[in-house]
């Protein structure tokens, strides 16, 4: 088994924890009720716990996974503030550099 860069356990620890932080968030959130949007918040959030499980099982697409969800909420920031927007594309960019340069290119290599 080839060697899994620490960059590569650091960001899928990072989205691991994010889907244990907030799953639990968005369904208190709906203070009982059921409300759509707080399962489909959910259920989003549970994407970056699966990228991160594979990731460190080191499956490519995981990785297409992972920047695929930070970009995602870039996206989304564009509807609250230029400061949420700048900073998610800053996670963005340094998640999407971590995992495409040439040391995690080797390791997601089949």
């Amino acid at each position: 088994m080839k060697k899994r860069p620490v960059a590569v356990v650091v960001i899928a620890c990072v989205y691991i924890l994010t889907s244990l932080v907030e799953i639990p968030y968005h369904l208190m959130e709906a203070r009982g009720a059921f409300e759509r949007d707080m399962v489909w918040a959910a259920l989003v959030n549970l994407l970056p716990g699966v990228a991160g499980w594979f990731l460190l099982r080191g499956h490519n697409w995981a990785r297409w996974l992972a920047v695929a969800w930070i970009a995602f909420h870039v996206g989304l920031s564009f509807f609250n503030s230029w400061g949420q927007t700048a900073i998610h594309a800053l996670f963005c960019a340094l998640i999407a550099y971590f995992l495409f340069r040439r040391e995690s290119e080797e390791y997601f290599r089949a």
